[in-house]
């Protein structure tokens, strides 16, 4: 019997031949030549980036970057203060113009013992507010309130009896000073302004006479608290801050924070019956909102 003869399979084709040390001593020259051609211009770029005015760039960029974070930092934290304090002695006029921004109406008030706070709408649209608290003026409350709201304020009104000015100018100086040495007052800069209320007396005090008075009052407490073995201004640090610029004599121009002095009235020159004479102060309100 004869042996079984299978069908002979055919042969597999022949794997592409790869290419070689023929195509890469071909193609590698060819690259070489490329990178020797680049090589110029890729200095030059390394040149450039190393250069004076690559280097004022980047420095200005970088600059400009700083500012813009900063000044975010600082607007998010002004956003976060919404409110305006009314500060000032007692029968100082505070809870009456109070009244007067939140109703235009005349009422009449006391002595306040706690606060009061409000939402103030500040714009015709009603579109931007601030929140008004009027705080306690009398002497053993008045640094606690104070204490309790001074980090959120974006503003204060110290409201100035321009009548009984002459003889209250030591106990409005005092207050003035505890509020402008403090520590969280002075780091948050709120916006100042000196509210010289009941000017439809006749007797009253001009803004520009108290603004002299309170400057030189100001100045003779600097001096004589400058020595106080204590801090007295409630931080803790072991002495009252430096209240202007140290060598000068004082003046209200020299603090952190924008301070402006108004005439107003919130009882107005018709009385009960009449409207308040607060348009300068209303202004302020608009532009610190």
């Amino acid at each position: 019997m004869g042996e079984l003869q299978l069908p002979s399979s055919p042969a597999p084709p022949p794997f592409p031949a790869c290419r070689g040390a023929g195509s890469g001593s071909v193609a590698w020259p060819r690259v070489r030549t490329m990178a020797g051609g680049l090589e110029p211009h890729l200095e030059a770029l390394r040149r450039e980036l190393h250069g004076p005015a690559v280097l004022s760039v980047l420095v200005a960029l970088i600059a400009v970057a700083i500012t813009f974070l900063i000044w975010r930092f600082v607007q998010s934290r002004r956003s976060s203060r919404k409110a305006v304090l009314l500060l000032g002695l007692c029968d100082a006029g505070k809870t009456l113009l109070f009244a007067r921004l939140l109703s235009g109406r005349y009422r009449d008030t006391q002595t306040s013992i706690t606060d009061s706070s409000a939402v103030y709408r500040v714009s015709q649209d009603k579109s931007t507010s601030v929140t008004l608290i009027d705080l306690p003026g009398h002497e053993s409350l008045r640094l606690q309130f104070l204490e309790r709201f001074k980090a959120a304020a974006r503003a204060i009104v110290f409201v100035v009896d321009s009548v009984a000015f002459q003889r209250e100018v030591k106990d409005v100086a005092e207050f003035l000073y505890q509020v402008l040495v403090d520590s969280t007052v002075l780091r948050n800069a709120p916006a100042l302004l000196i509210a010289c209320n009941k000017q439809d007396v006749t007797m009253a005090k001009s803004a520009k006479l108290i603004q002299q008075q309170l400057e030189k009052e100001l100045n003779t407490l600097r001096v004589t608290r400058s020595a106080a073995p204590t801090s007295l201004d409630g931080s803790g640090t072991g002495g009252p801050a430096q209240l202007g610029k140290k060598g000068k004599d004082f003046d209200f121009s020299q603090l952190p924070m924008k301070v402006e002095f108004v005439e107003c009235s919130a009882r107005g020159s018709k009385g009960e019956e009449g409207e308040a004479d607060l348009e300068s102060l209303e202004k302020w309100l608009v532009k610190v909102a």
